[in-house]
């Protein structure tokens, strides 16, 4: 398996791919010619076209029979061009000493103040390949590009995860918040999200702030909540050094976590090294390794070894990578739990 940037040529994979998903992922809509703008502009700002606002950094995984099976995607930096919004959960305090109340109440106040920050975004993995170490090169693949080019991206990395909704696609928080501005399925604003009306839609959302209490019950149990498919991923992104800081969807009212750059694990402990190919041995470490390449950009995971100052990796993890021995890789090992390189 590798990663690998978008091309036109995925078009057909991708559709494929976005009508498998359901509802939650809203930046691969099942739409193709939004889908084919967007691998256009993926193309585009691998060639370094695109301003850091207008970036998107789209991901493939790829099997050895050209086979794509995943997505992923780094957007250079959010609420640029349109706001961006995120419910930020807050506390209300009432109190009276002469009638001997207090209350704290949860609260949410909409806010904008995740703009600019760079996002990871619109991971999906057909199912058919959700074993052995695919979903975790295809999530992290994308964090080693950003160790490779920091420049490219933002002081904090942000990440949406996708909130709770039911085997139907009925979002609870939906159910008690959005319709009431909407007269639309959670589905159907979901879609139109993805397909870039977000900014439209919150600008009809309620602006002063929301107190919890005024929501259902089944409204407040799944705030800052992810789905349960959405589990490993979020398991995932802590082990690298993500965490919750009280922002959350303003539609399904999943949350974002987030990191500083520079601290995320795989960016902070990754390193460049000489390549040798030979023979890792059996008691290897899996390393995800990239090329340093940019518009040519392949990443996979394969069982490596430090010697002498280089990294030893099979000859089939070189061809993945499209490397010769002696050539320049950026690697980290593939798990939290190892040294860092």
């Amino acid at each position: 398996m590798i990663v690998r940037p978008v091309s036109s040529s995925d078009l057909p994979a991708l559709i494929e791919l976005a009508r498998s998903t359901g509802a939650g992922l809203t930046t691969l809509p099942a739409n193709e010619e939004r889908l084919a703008h967007r691998v256009g502009w993926a193309e585009k700002t691998f060639r370094g076209e695109a301003g850091r606002g207008d970036a998107d950094y789209l991901f493939v995984l790829e099997d050895d029979d050209g086979r794509v099976v995943g997505i992923s995607a780094i957007a250079g930096a959010v609420g640029l061009r349109e706001p961006w919004y995120n419910y930020r959960v807050g506390l209300t305090v009432s109190a009276s000493q002469e009638l001997n109340i207090y209350r704290e109440i949860p609260t949410l106040f909409l806010a904008n103040d995740l703009t600019g920050n760079s996002e990871l975004c619109s991971l999906f993995l057909h199912s058919d390949f959700r074993n052995g170490l695919n979903g975790r090169l295809l999530a992290k693949a994308r964090m080693l590009f950003i160790a490779e080019f920091p420049q490219l991206f933002g002081a904090k990395i942000i990440a949406e995860m996708r909130g709770m909704s039911d085997e139907q696609g009925r979002s609870p928080f939906w159910e008690s918040l959005g319709r009431h501005f909407f007269k639309m399925e959670f589905s159907q604003a979901d879609y139109l999200t993805g397909v870039g009306n977000k900014a439209f839609i919150a600008e009809l959302m309620p602006k002063f702030p929301l107190y919890s209490c005024f929501l259902s019950e089944d409204a407040r149990n799944v705030i800052g909540r992810v789905h349960a498919d959405t589990e490993p991923a979020l398991t995932m992104l802590k082990a690298e050094g993500f965490s919750y800081q009280g922002y959350v969807d303003i539609f399904d009212a999943g949350p974002a976590v987030e990191c500083e750059t520079a601290k995320i694990r795989a960016v902070r402990d990754s390193a460049t090294l000489v390549l040798a190919i030979g023979t890792p041995g059996d008691d290897a470490t899996q390393f995800l390794i990239h090329n340093r390449k940019r518009e040519d950009c392949r990443i996979t995971v394969g069982a490596a070894r430090f010697a002498a100052g280089t990294l030893v990796v099979a000859p089939a993890t070189a061809k993945r990578l499209r490397l010769s021995a002696g050539d320049n890789v950026r690697a980290v090992p593939l798990s939290p739990a190892r040294e860092a390189v």
